[in-house]
């Protein structure tokens, strides 16, 4: 009876109530899409690097060694020497290394210099090791493989001649354009800072940068394709080195060991912990969000129950007249109560199914122009408890209506105002 009285009644009021429904459905779509989105990031943020045991670099602060090594953001303030990491390397509980090496650019995108292991041992998201959309790794001296992104950005292909930029920037007077690269590879997006780099060898590294000295070519000066063959391009330093071990048990050892060596200051990073020590520093910004998306839906249940409230007075006749058939007060303060909750309910329903829809149409947009990969929208437990604070709010909200109504009079119903 409760729903079919209260039915009935918000079809006298269908324009006011579509209009309020409405509100209430974006207001819940903006709170359970940015929760979805902010876990999504988080998850995506934390596995931007898996399978990788430790980074270890040159001495520093932990972040920033995460910066430079994972996300291609910021310069090393040392190398590490090409004896050291051997040494290291040989060592009999790691299984295997991946070296690495920046400092050059190219049309603003990061320059890193590895080996082919990079393809092999490299894993992110779910243990996802990179997979080529189109080519394969680097195998000759210019060769280069680039990120998703920086294919898609800049429209290469396969076997398009590439200039290397020394140094960093969008635009440089120091060009590496003697020694032009040949794209090999075109890596598949992985929605991580993977896209948004080039690659080629420790090698390719080396020969571009003879005949250089501070950052300044030495003009006049070339080396020859015979004489590029007989040279011994074994880099002297790198930037850094991810590792991965035979035993994850020996992980704190080695750490411990590399953040002892003797011969040069280093230190090795666990990625997982790094990642969320920065995740917790965008605490700020992702509270913010949560807040904002709050403070919409507590303006649109208020809304509600000032729709209700305002269409109390003009169903004073219609309260008088289900008083004197013999509803009681509590009756008819549960009417309008189911009023609220019927609103709200309906909203939340709309809300989900259009949060579903647009998640569906949005998922190719947003990894092929902004790398974001998320996950079909599914409601999990935290969400389960947002939907019963909607619910809890809409009552609590609808009470003042309810009261009101709970109060009226018959009298103040039946007798005819001039």
């Amino acid at each position: 009876m409760f729903l079919n009285v209260a039915w009935h009644s918000l079809l006298n009021r269908k324009y006011t109530v579509l209009l309020t429904l409405i509100s209430v459905a974006i207001s819940t779509f903006v709170l359970l899409g940015v929760e979805h989105i902010r876990h999504e990031a988080k998850e995506s943020f934390s596995k931007t690097v898996s399978g990788v045991d430790l980074i270890v670099g040159a001495r520093t602060g932990q972040l920033n060694l995460l910066l430079y090594s994972v996300f291609r953001m910021g310069d090393a303030m040392n190398n590490i020497s090409w004896g050291s990491y051997r040494e290291l390397a040989t060592d009999p509980k790691v299984a295997w290394t991946i070296p690495i090496s920046l400092g050059d650019s190219h049309r603003g995108y990061r320059v890193m210099g590895t080996i082919q292991d990079y393809f092999t041992h490299f894993r992110f998201g779910q243990n996802t090791p990179l997979s080529f959309a189109e080519g394969n790794s680097f195998r000759q001296l210019f060769d280069v493989v680039i990120g998703a992104e920086v294919a898609r950005k800049l429209g290469y292909r396969l076997n398009e001649r590439i200039v290397l930029t020394h140094g960093l920037g969008q635009a440089s007077f120091s060009v590496h354009d003697d020694k032009p690269f040949r794209v090999t590879g075109i890596l598949r997006p992985t929605g991580t800072p993977v896209d948004q780099a080039l690659y080629i060898s420790l090698q390719g590294m080396e020969v571009i940068h003879l005949n250089w000295k501070d950052g300044v070519r030495i003009l006049g000066k070339q080396t020859s394709a015979h004489e590029l063959a007989a040279l011994d391009l074994i880099p002297k330093s790198i930037t850094a080195f991810m590792v991965g071990l035979k035993s994850k048990m020996a992980t704190f050892h080695v750490q411990r060991q590399v953040n002892h060596y003797q011969k040069e200051p280093l230190l090795a990073i666990l990625p997982g912990i790094a990642l969320t020590e920065l995740w917790q520093m965008m605490n700020v910004m992702e509270n913010t969000l949560r807040l904002i998306s709050i403070l919409v839906l507590f303006s649109s249940l208020l809304g509600l129950s000032t729709m209700l409230l305002s269409s109390i007075r003009e169903r004073q006749r219609e309260i008088a007249i289900m008083r004197a058939i013999g509803a009681n007060p509590f009756f008819v303060f549960l009417i309008v109560q189911t009023e609220a909750l019927l609103i709200s309910l309906t909203g939340i329903i709309v809300a989900i199914f259009a949060l579903v829809i647009g998640i569906f149409f949005a998922q190719p947009f947003l990894a092929e122009n902004y790398g974001i990969f998320i996950n079909p929208f599914a409601i999990n437990g935290e969400m389960l408890g947002m939907l019963g604070i909607i619910v809890m709010g809409t009552l609590l909200l609808g009470l003042i209506p309810a009261l009101s109504a709970y109060r009226l009079s018959l009298h103040h119903g039946l007798v005819m105002r001039s």
